[in-house]
């Protein structure tokens, strides 16, 4: 009897089996029978840019009292901002909102006996080695101040390594000072490469330096290790929300539902172009004025170089190369090869766009 029921058993196992089966390739049939749609995302007709940056900013703030309260709660705890620096903490910022205005804050109101260098992280490029050079400046001046250096060799002729040997070394006799180094959104695009990430910690590290950096990756904290966030950076994190709406970080991001809009091309190259030195701005408008009157073909570097010497905007190929590189990091410039196996530089912007750009650094 026990055997009849198994038997029965596994024949109702087996049906069942059977079913599943049938059921799947039922299913896989009805799919395939189905005819696929040829519509496609590039086909949505989304507004411009420019015209949804506007709509957003009409859009009017809410819980504006709430905010006041909130924001006065973290101004009462600059002092303690403050302490923790002085003891050899970084400082972390996280919660949702900008969190540029209260960092900047902080900085113009307590931070006001110190030197202070701003790294904006929001941008698609940055250059590192400026900042370091920068660092070395203040540093260096500061040992002058107390005849404690010598001559030395130029900062913008040395390595990365040797302007971190220098600034971990530094000797300053007020234990107490420090050079603070703003980073807004240490997460940002510029900076999140692992090579950075490292040059920043071997920074934080260094005996007269402080971070205050701010966050708003989920992820963010995933750059470093144990090492990198409690030794070298030595965070202090603080959850500090704002709500405040990211309106200058936004400007160097691409809405989502938006076309890019020529205007907002123009805008972003002007503001680049505006933070290099008038040297570099020159050799840019060598480069768009060429490219004005021959739209259809890109400089040759050898010609660009042989106008900015004329000019005396460059005394040698060296000084060329580190614009160009400038111009290339912050996508302002990009090089084709021509058929004839020759090099040569182009601006990607319109003959309108870049006449606008010129109007706008002029």
């Amino acid at each position: 009897m026990n055997n009849n029921d198994n038997w029965e058993e596994d024949e109702e196992d087996d049906e069942e089996d059977m079913e599943f089966s049938r059921n799947y390739f039922l299913a896989k049939e009805l799919t395939s029978s189905v005819k696929k749609s040829k519509h496609k995302i590039t086909d949505i007709d989304v507004v411009d840019e420019q015209e949804l940056r506007d709509a957003s900013l009409q859009i009017q703030p809410k819980h504006e009292n709430e905010i006041a309260v909130l924001m006065d709660s973290y101004t009462s705890m600059y002092p303690e901002w403050l302490l923790s620096l002085r003891c050899g903490f970084a400082l972390l910022m996280y919660g949702f909102g900008s969190k540029k205005a209260l960092i900047e804050d902080f900085a113009s109101t307590t931070l006001t006996e110190y030197s202070v260098v701003v790294i904006n992280g929001y941008l698609q490029a940055i250059n590192l080695k400026q900042v370091l050079i920068a660092l070395a400046e203040l540093l260096c001046d500061q040992l002058k101040a107390k005849r404690k250096v010598s001559g030395r060799q130029p900062f913008n002729t040395q390595s990365m390594e040797d302007l971190l040997t220098f600034l971990y070394e530094a000797e300053v006799e007020d234990t107490d000072s420090f050079v603070c180094v703003v980073i807004h959104n240490i997460d940002g695009p510029g900076l999140r490469d692992s090579e950075t990430q490292q040059y920043l910690a071997r920074l934080a590290s260094c005996t007269h330096i402080r971070i205050v950096a701010s966050i708003d990756h989920v992820n963010a904290p995933l750059f470093w290790d144990k090492n990198m966030a409690h030794t070298q950076f030595n965070w202090c994190w603080y959850h500090v929300p704002t709500f405040a709406p990211y309106k200058v970080e936004g400007m160097f991001y691409p809405l989502i539902l938006a076309h890019g809009s020529a205007s907002q091309s123009v805008k972003t190259a002007a503001i680049v172009l505006q933070s290099l030195t008038p040297n570099a701005q020159s050799v840019f408008k060598v480069l768009a004025e060429y490219q004005i009157s021959h739209p259809d073909e890109g400089m040759p570097i050898s010609d660009l170089y042989s106008v900015c010497r004329e000019r005396f905007l460059v005394s040698n190929q060296v000084t060329l190369n580190s614009h160009l590189t400038e111009f290339k990091d912050h996508e302002l410039v990009k090089t084709k090869r021509q058929s004839d196996g020759q090099d040569c530089l182009h601006i990607p912007l319109t003959t309108d766009a870049l006449q606008k750009v010129l109007l706008e650094i002029s």
